[in-house]
């Protein structure tokens, strides 16, 4: 039972926050202790992903599937979920942040755990059903979080808009599936792995998976199913969003390495033409949309959605290559991108998230300048940082199908990126602002958990044992 400890665990967590909260009622609404249980909670959960075994498959009545890789899924799950909680520390402390101070601080936390219990169930699936119930869970509680700030149009707005494209997805991928229950008779990966070997032509598979594809397009933000990410990102609060960046997109991929390397593998060949086409028109059109952002929040958003259009490129590579450099870029991602986001919860405070608001940074703050142009290299993947590694695995797994065209492809769309990226350093080293600015107050919070983004950016890009363990369990 210890492989499913991690599991048992975050669902005790969540019931403990709500369990809490319940019992003190409206005595103490601005108590810091679910915060500190949360984090506390989800730092000893990832000690005890890293503590577990990682070369074992077991299963579990009801067909719930634990492997080294999903133990690794489930670790960038929870890192996610950590740093969002960390993150949110300052947006419930009444001047935190400009767009006012949020409430209701144990249900958001609770959300934020009960949407994480519904990724470790994908990456746990055995069958279209159980897959289907945890891609929902993960996907449900953000569309409340991203309208948290009740009185706010721009909050209101992009939770129901995430919510209407939810409903399309969640359509689209339930009559998918339909047909892939009607080719293979059974909701079983192997029921399902069977049929698509004895008939891989069968009109009914080819249109699940059509369908299927464009369901998960929307959550990985695929061209051309990426419109509702740059006001969703926008609208919603800081800590939401950047969960929704990382958390939401993981769990999108781990669908997807699921399906394509798990029962519909006899079909990977013939797909792979339509995934380098999708990859291309994703990374080309984040990459473009990026560079004429001056808002933050939407230029994260064309960000997110040029890189997925990296990671589904090295789904075209073998299950071993496309899984282990996918689950290594992720956690080089995620380091990355809460970076930002918690240098524009500084920015946030008091002024706008604004590209503009990092005038005068290099002066004021040349450490968090500093960070801020590490974390830009590493998502534009310069050496020899973690984003450089990242791609370079990334690359690699397509490349070794010989699919040498993307891959040059895929470096130049790099470099086109590598000009946005490094706008965020002109305006923070460069281009002073017209009056005089004040330096940015970070607490404690902030500060450590910055140190500990940077740390893994560099670390991981230097200390070649890091992504060869990573690389080895997902392999």
């Amino acid at each position: 039972m210890k492989l499913i400890l991690p599991d048992i665990l975050l669902v005790l967590l969540a019931a403990l926050v709500m369990g809490y909260d319940l019992y003190k009622g409206k005595v103490n609404l601005t108590s810091s202790t679910p915060f500190h249980l949360a984090w506390l909670g989800l730092a000893a959960i990832f000690v005890v992903l890293l503590r577990l075994p990682h070369d074992q498959t077991v299963v579990y009545p009801g067909g719930y599937q634990v492997t080294g890789a999903s133990l690794l899924f489930k670790a960038v799950f929870v890192l996610s979920a950590f740093f969002t909680v960390l993150l949110s520390r300052s947006y419930f402390v009444p001047g935190g942040n400009k767009r006012g101070a949020m409430k209701h601080r144990s249900e958001f936390i609770v959300i934020i755990l009960l949407c994480t219990c519904g990724m470790f169930t994908v990456v746990s699936a055995t069958d279209l059903l159980t897959l289907f119930v945890g891609m929902e869970l993960s996907a449900i509680p953000l569309y409340i979080l991203s309208g948290y700030y009740k009185d706010d149009e721009l909050s209101l707005e992009a939770s129901t808009k995430y919510m209407m494209m939810g409903a399309v997805s969640t359509g689209l991928m339930l009559f998918g599936m339909s047909f892939l229950y009607g080719a293979a008779g059974s909701v079983t990966f192997e029921a399902l792995a069977k049929a698509c070997a004895v008939n891989p032509s069968e009109p009914l598979l080819r249109l699940g998976i059509l369908f299927v594809l464009a369901a998960v397009g929307f959550k990985l933000t695929i061209f051309p199913f990426h419109m509702w990410a740059p006001d969703v990102y926008e609208g919603a609060p800081s800590p939401v969003t950047a969960f929704i960046s990382v958390s939401s997109k993981a769990v999108a991929v781990a669908f997807l390495l699921i399906l394509l390397y798990g029962p519909l593998a006899a079909l990977h060949s013939s797909l792979q033409p339509i995934i380098l086409i999708l990859a291309a028109a994703t990374m080309t059109v984040g990459n473009l949309g990026a560079m004429k952002q001056e808002k933050l929040r939407r230029f994260m958003a064309y960000s997110s959605i040029a890189q997925a259009g990296y990671i589904i490129m090295a789904m075209t590579g073998d299950a071993a290559s496309a899984r282990s450099s996918v689950i290594f870029y992720l956690f080089v991602y995620a380091a990355a991108n809460y970076a930002i986001f918690f240098i524009m919860a500084a920015i946030g405070r008091d002024g706008e998230e604004q590209r503009s608001s990092l005038q005068g940074m290099g002066k004021n703050n040349p450490g968090l300048a500093a960070v801020l142009m590490l974390t830009a290299f590493s998502l534009a993947g310069i050496p020899p940082l973690a984003g450089f590694m990242g791609k370079f695995f990334l690359f690699a797994a397509a490349a070794k199908q010989g699919y040498y065209a993307m891959v040059i492809f895929a470096a130049l769309n790099s470099t086109i990126s590598l000009y946005y990226y490094l706008l965020l350093v002109k305006d923070a080293y460069i281009i002073q602002p017209a009056g005089r600015t004040k330096s940015l107050e970070l607490d404690a919070v902030q500060l450590i958990s910055l140190f500990l983004l940077t740390l893994a950016m560099l670390l991981a890009g230097i200390l070649p044992s890091i992504s060869g363990n990573i690389l080895a369990v997902a392999g």
